[in-house]
């Protein structure tokens, strides 16, 4: 009798909800469903310098909103728990004194000043650029001192210095790599977290995940898990890494090619079943040239092994279409249920009411008034982005670097994001009116809308992100040298 899959999906809080996550949420979830198993959501926030308050639940949120429900997580609990890894600290402090206590991991005190002299030097030599195992053969007495004197450290694994690594990947058969590729690997920070090598490999064991289906990007760092699950003596998880999600030029898809955010294609009225749909293309067939299907229908015929290797190419021309032949389904009482609650719900006019109430003589101006707050990409006829005195090329770079600020911001409100425009136009010493005038041409397509930071957090990061990224797209249309 074979094993019921245990799966999972460790998405990292550092950001806005990625259609990548969602990608390899519904290989998960099908193939563990499909087969009577379990599906479970960990959190992996280890990474407490990139970290974000809010970005959990807009991935739960987001999660939900696709209808790919976990058996055992962070909000629903579980025998496993608990779900972040930031509440696992003990349980990666335990594993760390095992490998310690067994010589398998060894005390790193080198600085990192130290650590990138020496890559400067392997770079200039032409050799491997990697830890030079400064620190694994430093005596007790060596440690002590160290420890003495207050030197930060780190814990690294000791790595062979010879041999071959190998797996098996279900859909790429053996995957071997030489050892002296890979560097003693930190294993647990200065700060005393876990690195993601540690905290994936320890909490796989003790959930019992018995399949693990991640993106190809992982291969490279499964031989260093492949020496954990070694080192402890644990039984490896199947290892299945789904092909990438491409651009149209092969490309990996990036925010600066593609919108990224599952949260935009939601404002964006893109239906979850067509987004499901529009995933389960990526790389897997359902048979027949059949295109259009339900979750439902794609796990009672489900089989991993028909997943292609070809970069799968995120179409969006292909997903309108999709969500198109999903809106043309829908009665019409369903579609002005939509409509209302995605587009026109009452707390969304409610935020408009403040910005556009004083502006309309009558209310059958608001449509005029508020279009942009609705549209998606905008159209600029007839405006100029590039201010008088200044060149396409600084406002492309302007542009490009408020993109990147407003992607660090945790809160998006009028004093966070007032602060952050202002101090990007003193860096850049741009005059107030030409910074934001430009800034509203391009998020509102019109130079009499309300407030401006007024307007961005009503407009939401999504659409105000999209619309900086779509002119940037759009450089040469839109953003002249002359």
């Amino acid at each position: 009798m074979s094993v019921k899959p245990r799966v999972r999906l460790a998405p990292s809080p550092t950001g806005d909800p990625h259609v990548g996550t969602a990608y390899i949420a519904l290989f998960n979830y099908v193939f563990a469903k499909s087969q009577g198993g379990e599906f479970l959501l960990r959190i992996e926030d280890t990474d407490q310098k990139r970290a974000r308050k809010n970005a959990e639940m807009q991935i739960i949120d987001c999660l939900k909103w696709l209808g790919l429900h976990w058996d055992e997580g962070p909000d629903v609990g579980g025998a496993k728990g608990p779900y972040r890894q930031s509440e696992r600290l003990s349980l990666y402090q335990e594993a760390i004194d095992q490998l310690s206590k067994e010589h398998k991991a060894y005390p790193c005190f080198c600085t990192p000043e130290r650590l990138e002299k020496v890559r400067a030097e392997q770079r200039e030599k032409g050799i491997h650029s990697g830890y030079d195992r400064h620190c694994r053969n430093l005596s007790r007495e060596e440690v002590a001192k160290n420890r003495s004197q207050g030197l930060k450290e780190v814990v690294r694994m000791k790595v062979p210095e010879e041999g071959v690594i190998r797996f098996q990947d279900r859909l790429r058969g053996e995957v071997k790599i030489d050892s002296r590729q890979l560097d003693d690997q930190v294993i647990l920070k200065a700060d005393g977290f876990p690195t993601y090598h540690l905290a994936n490999v320890v909490d796989d064991h003790h959930m019992g995940i018995t399949h693990v289906i991640r993106a190809e990007e992982w291969i490279s760092s499964t031989p260093k898990h492949v020496l954990l699950y070694e080192a402890f003596g644990w039984s490896l998880p199947e290892f299945i890494h789904l092909p990438l999600l491409r651009n149209k030029d092969k490309s990996k898809i990036s925010k600066r090619k593609n919108p990224v955010s599952l949260s935009y294609y939601r404002r964006a009225g893109i239906l979850p079943a067509a987004m499901i749909n529009f995933l389960a293309l990526m790389g897997w067939s359902y048979g027949d040239d059949r295109e259009k299907f339900t979750l439902k229908e794609m796990m009672e015929v489900f089989s991993i092994d028909r997943i292609s290797l070809g970069g799968p190419i995120f179409d969006q021309e292909k997903l309108s279409w999709l969500n198109q032949a999903y809106i043309a389904e829908l009665s019409p009482k369903e579609f002005a249920q939509i409509v209302q609650s995605e587009l026109f719900s009452t707390q969304y006019l409610e935020k408009l009411a403040p910005l556009l109430r004083e502006r309309l003589p009558r209310l059958e101006n608001f449509v005029d008034k508020a279009q942009f707050f609705f549209n998606g990409a905008l159209d600029y006829s007839g405006s100029s982005l590039v201010p008088k005195g200044k060149t396409g090329q600084e406002i492309a770079s302007m542009l490009d670097e408020l993109s990147d600020r407003l992607d660090l911001l945790d809160d998006w409100d009028e004093s966070t994001l007032d602060a952050t425009l202002k101090a990007h136009k003193d860096q850049l010493g741009f005059k107030p009116k030409d910074y934001f005038m430009t800034v509203r041409l391009v998020v509102t397509g019109r130079k009499d809308s309300p407030p401006l930071t007024e307007t961005l957090v009503v407009l939401g990061p999504d659409m105000v992100k999209f619309r900086i990224r779509d002119v940037l797209l759009r450089r040469r249309e839109l953003l002249p040298e002359s």
